[in-house]
């Protein structure tokens, strides 16, 4: 039986009982459990498990939304990659607070993380960036994103451009392009259960390390 499989058995009801969910450990380092459940959701044929939804806010406290993909973890934070001239980023820049969420329904788990952000080095940021297909390397130079587009043909113009211009060579890390790496001070670890008694195990960090504890559903 695959994991996905199991997991719907975990879902079914058996002569009205829910047959249990995994149970979540309390003293587990948070990096190495959110390891455990990332893998177990890669494992369960979710589409795009590294999705993830990252809340920004404006000068004027109003706060925005939106999907990336998580592309690296570790003990130093949760790294995504854009256009720095992006919303988004203009956002981080002004104000360093996040929020992140990652939901997967299928599992009946999500996982809430809140931290600062710092931008990644231009050395790492090159690293990912030539790693990507030389289509989305173009699209990185050609969008500018989260602006207004004028004409129909701007962005295929635009694209066209520097197709051309870098045609026969490596495409460059464009300096208005890289990561933003979280760093995680709360992280918080749903688990789904019945009668709507769900886990919620949280992840403080303190000076030296973590503080953890529940939180009622």
């Amino acid at each position: 039986m695959t994991l996905f499989e199991k997991i719907r058995c975990l879902l079914t009801f058996g002569q009205g009982v829910a047959l249990p969910l995994p149970a979540i450990d309390i003293n587990a380092d948070p990096f190495s459990l959110f390891e455990i459940w990332f893998d177990e959701a890669n494992k369960s044929g979710i589409l795009l498990p590294e999705a993830m939804s990252v809340s920004s806010v404006n000068q004027d406290g109003q706060p925005s939304c939106r999907m990336v993909l998580l592309k690296e973890f570790s003990q130093d934070g949760f790294i995504f990659y854009t256009n720095y001239a992006s919303r988004k980023s203009q956002e981080l820049s002004d104000n360093d607070k996040i929020a992140l969420l990652f939901h997967w329904n299928v599992l009946q788990r999500q996982i809430r993380i809140e931290g600062c952000v710092e931008k990644v080095s231009a050395e790492q940021s090159a690293k990912y960036f030539h790693s990507r297909d030389r289509g989305s390397q173009i699209g990185a130079w050609a969008s500018k994103q989260s602006s207004k587009i004028q004409t129909e043909t701007e962005l295929a113009d635009s694209v066209a451009f520097y197709t051309k211009k870098f045609a026969g060579k490596e495409v460059p890390l464009p300096e208005f392009w890289g990561g933003w790496r979280i760093k995680p001070n709360y992280i918080e670890f749903w688990q789904g259960r019945t009668s709507r008694l769900h886990d919620r195990v949280c992840f403080e960090r303190n000076a030296t390390g973590w503080d953890n504890f529940k939180l009622q559903p």
